[in-house]
């Protein structure tokens, strides 16, 4: 998504379009996480947008995303894991998650993609809430301060090369 795209998206929809990115990241959405992310740090960077209001609008917009996820696991889990339960990746991914735990589902929210499964597999898997939201909460915290970092410290340098503009 263009530095560009995502002004007109905001002098359209506000803010509020950090939030929505990231809540619909796991319901098949098509919008890249780490570029919008970093995308939105460096131009809060460079001023154009608050970075306070960015940041908060995308981690509670993946905390959202985590949250949703969970519960969908847990209140239909038992239907999910009749229907997956032969399906060889479920059963990895169920076994990693069983035998490494806690860290799996910290280092499993870093990755693109089992971000958004790993909290349904949590949810499926019976974890209760309270250990799910410390580790993946803690997570999405992590992960975000990683990428508005990058796109605060490097922003200006990745921005002209990504979307061939000038800054």
């Amino acid at each position: 998504m263009a530095s560009n795209t995502i002004l007109e998206l905001i002098s359209q929809y506000g803010y509020l379009i950090f939030y929505v990115a990231f809540t619909l990241g796991p319901f098949g959405i098509p919008i890249p996480n780490e570029i919008t992310i970093v995308t939105g740090a460096a131009l809060s960077h460079m001023g154009v947008i608050n970075p306070w209001i960015t940041y908060f609008c995308t981690l509670s917009g993946l905390i959202t995303a985590f949250t949703v996820s969970y519960f969908a696991g847990k209140y239909f889990g038992q239907k999910l894991k009749n229907r997956f339960r032969q399906n060889r990746h479920f059963q990895k991914a169920e076994l990693i998650l069983n035998k490494r735990g806690n860290r799996a589902m910290y280092i499993g929210m870093f990755i693109p993609v089992v971000r958004y499964i790993i909290p349904l597999l949590i949810g499926l898997s019976g974890t209760n809430y309270r250990r799910f939201a410390i580790i993946s909460y803690s997570s999405a915290i992590g992960w975000t301060l990683m990428f508005f970092s990058a796109g605060t410290y490097f922003g200006d340098h990745i921005l002209p090369k990504l979307f061939n503009i000038q800054v």
